[in-house]
């Protein structure tokens, strides 16, 4: 979700209905991609540098700032803007998104925003807002939405599957005990959950391993698959932090 000051944020649940459309139609189209602070979840890097061709250490060179913000727990990924006065997102053109099919995402849900914390039994609590911002027209439109047929048309369900279970991570109990990754430890992290192509290259070189033998999901990650080699690269990064 974009970080901007002027945010009017309503909390929701996802069946609270509301009128909300975006297309070329709307006069404000694309205004929403600029004035941009756009983190990026590993899944939505997944996605782009899949959809764009590339490997991920050069999507992540090329499209990708890295903070190393002591004031921050992990190290945060966020999307480089265009240096044209307006921060406008990298792959907005006039004629909208670029990479629309696999765009990230804060994009995908908005105008609702997203969050979700883990519980101590490692179930998942959705906490839903709706983000008003002035600029935004769309919700003059007569399209008729709850955020569960919205999450739905946008292809959602991918993308907070993986960002949930990187809580098993960020919000460990130990984490929330007050436990501090090292620098190292941050370095896996950014290597097993955003430069994934490195990570399999590693793994298959035995420069890295799990302390079990490996699944048979775990090995088509290895052998292709993303998506289950970011499940291994949550798994792996879990024992490297916090042990068996």
């Amino acid at each position: 979700m974009p970080d901007r000051a002027d945010n009017h944020f309503v909390d929701i649940t996802r069946d609270t209905e509301f009128h909300f459309d975006c297309h070329p139609g709307v006069s404000c189209f694309t205004e929403c991609c600029r004035r941009l602070d756009l983190a990026l979840t590993p899944y939505d890097v997944l996605r782009l540098k899949n959809g764009l061709g590339m490997g991920s250490a050069e999507f992540l060179e090329r499209y990708v700032i890295i903070e190393w913000d002591q004031r921050l727990l992990f190290p945060q990924c966020s999307l480089t803007m265009v240096d044209d006065g307006r921060e406008s997102c990298i792959f907005v053109s006039e004629n909208g998104c670029t990479v629309y099919e696999d765009r990230p995402g804060a994009c995908r849900a908005y105008p609702v925003g997203r969050g979700a914390s883990r519980q101590p039994d490692g179930a998942v609590r959705e906490m839903l807002v709706m983000v008003r911002e002035p600029h935004c027209l769309g919700f003059a439109q007569s399209t008729s939405q709850t955020p569960k047929r919205y999450f739905a048309d946008q292809g959602m369900s991918g993308y907070s599957r993986a960002n949930d279970r990187i809580l098993s991570i960020v919000q460990h109990p130990r984490i929330l005990a007050g436990y501090r990754p090292t620098r190292q430890q941050l370095d896996q992290y950014i290597l097993a959950l955003y430069n994934l192509d490195e990570f399999r290259r590693a793994f298959c070189e035995d420069s890295l391993s799990m302390n079990r033998p490996l699944q048979p999901d775990e090995l088509q990650g290895l052998a292709g698959d993303d998506e289950l080699l970011l499940e291994l690269g949550i798994r792996w990064l879990r024992q490297e932090l916090f042990g068996p």
